[in-house]
């Protein structure tokens, strides 16, 4: 008799401690589907709308870990699965390479924005429009083309750009984004010449009068959609997440309010408030992203 309550009881205890187990993985398991993984690179469009992403998830009941990298970086920790996507994905020209190299391990999810444009950008009292006119006026230029971080689509852009136009007077001189916006900012309160690799959507086309040069020989291509690129799979594991995402599309005016919102904050709290001021006055458009 001893012996059989012995043996029910060792049971009982043997249960319990399967059945915690088994629960202890189904939470953790849980806690690990709840948790999404953004990469982006340090560009105005790209930090804003990571900015925004990151707070509506977090609504969602998500926890967000972001890493911010550059884009040739990015690309491969897709693809091999260690992060989750990335929301600022030109294509089909600037990231066109590394859609080459890593699309068998993508997967594309949606647009957000249309009309996308790079290439090389001046402020617009500059008397040049050509990227032809440049080689011929590089003294004024001081030789260099102030880049962003060495991995970026319209760097690799750039860099043919100096071959097909021969711009042999030229350096391109990496750096980052907000150092390429210092820099511009600078030129312009002196009002002395400068070129830049420039984007649209950006800021600075708000903030200050700009031109892009023109590209006769077609290097920076047409314009282009700004999409979200996911590592393979990420549909299936996530489909509320990718809903949304899939949904999630901004206009001109929309993403350009976004990214001034961010641009006067300093710290942390100042841009978190930020961000939820701006989609407490975008509510009906957020909300429509998540259906």
């Amino acid at each position: 008799m001893q012996i059989k309550k012995s043996i029910r009881k060792f049971t009982y205890i043997l249960g319990a401690i399967l059945l915690a187990g088994f629960m202890a993985g189904c939470s953790s398991e849980k806690e690990t589907n709840k948790t999404i993984h953004i990469a982006y690179p340090n560009w105005a469009e790209g930090i804003a709308m990571t900015q925004l992403v990151d707070h509506v998830l977090q609504d969602m009941g998500y926890n967000v870990e972001l890493t911010m990298a550059d884009a040739g970086l990015i690309y491969a920790s897709l693809a091999e699965g260690s992060e989750d996507f990335l929301l600022d994905a030109w294509l089909p020209i600037t990231h066109e390479s590394y859609i080459k190299q890593y699309g068998d391990n993508l997967e594309i999810i949606g647009t957000t924005f249309e009309g996308a444009k790079i290439g090389l950008v001046v402020p617009s009292y500059v008397e040049i429009n050509s990227i032809d006119e440049l080689n011929s006026n590089a003294d004024k230029f001081d030789g260099k083309i102030i880049g962003i971080g060495q991995g970026a689509g319209i760097m690799k852009k750039t860099n043919v750009a100096l071959k097909d136009y021969s711009l042999s007077n030229f350096e391109l001189i990496p750096s980052s984004g907000p150092a390429m916006t210092t820099a511009l900012g600078e030129a312009i309160r002196k009002h002395e010449p400068i070129v830049i690799t420039g984007w649209q959507p950006h800021w600075m086309f708000a903030r200050y009068d700009l031109k892009f040069l023109d590209d006769p020989q077609g290097v920076y291509g047409a314009s282009e959609m700004i999409q979200k690129v996911a590592r393979k799979g990420f549909s299936k594991d996530q489909p509320e997440v990718a809903s949304f995402l899939k949904n999630m599309k901004l206009t001109g005016q929309q993403l350009g309010s976004l990214m001034d919102v961010l641009r006067t904050p300093k710290t942390d709290v100042e841009k978190s408030a930020a961000i939820d001021k701006w989609i407490q006055d975008n509510q009906a458009l957020v909300d429509s992203w998540k259906k």
